[in-house]
């Protein structure tokens, strides 16, 4: 059996040796020093971690270049994804609906579901936000599934009565802040 702390040294010195062809290949893969010596320096990070898995005897630079080409990939792949904005030309166009209002509404939406019947309040939250079918809700609750439906239709009733919810578009923003996120978008 071959001592760990000698084919630690072996990897570390093969490694070692391998620096000079992996800068090469770096810079030849991005064409920019601090990037390549980045790059090399993910690479041996990444081969230290998983020495374990390099057989001592095989070819070490083959698997080095392997490493240090899919992070070069991943990089790209991943930078492809980034917007540079130096100027803040983008960052100032950006626009999001304030949180605080979100947060009210939600106070409001627990106020009146704690004011539902026990057993309505659990088939909505067991179908509508547990994600529970209506069977399996129904069985949860050893009823038939009609009484679900009939729970849940009473409940969402009840509950757009205590929130004075008319209609679907009185979620989100309100009309000014949504004019605002709007006109964001469209320059």
């Amino acid at each position: 059996m071959a001592d760990a702390s000698h084919d630690s040294f072996d990897f570390k010195k093969q490694l070692l040796s391998a620096l000079p062809s992996l800068r090469a290949f770096a810079v030849s893969l991005c064409g920019q020093h601090d990037r390549a010596d980045d790059l090399v320096q993910e690479t041996v990070m990444k081969a230290w971690s998983k020495q374990e898995s390099f057989e001592l005897g095989t070819n070490i630079k083959a698997w080095l270049f392997t490493i240090l080409r899919n992070e070069f990939y991943s990089q790209l792949r991943k930078r492809g994804r980034e917007v540079a904005d130096t100027d803040e030309v983008y960052s100032s166009k950006l626009s999001v609906h304030p949180n605080q209002l979100g947060q009210m509404d939600m106070q409001d939406f627990l106020a009146a579901l704690a004011q539902i019947p026990d057993d309505q309040r659990e088939a909505i939250v067991l179908v509508c936000a547990s994600g529970f079918s209506y069977e399996e809700a129904a069985e949860i609750c050893d009823c038939k599934i009609g009484t679900i439906k009939s729970r849940i239709n009473r409940a969402r009733n009840r509950l757009q009565e205590l929130l004075d919810v008319d209609n679907v578009l009185e979620f989100g923003p309100d009309s000014t802040s949504a004019a605002v996120i709007k006109q964001s978008f469209a320059s």
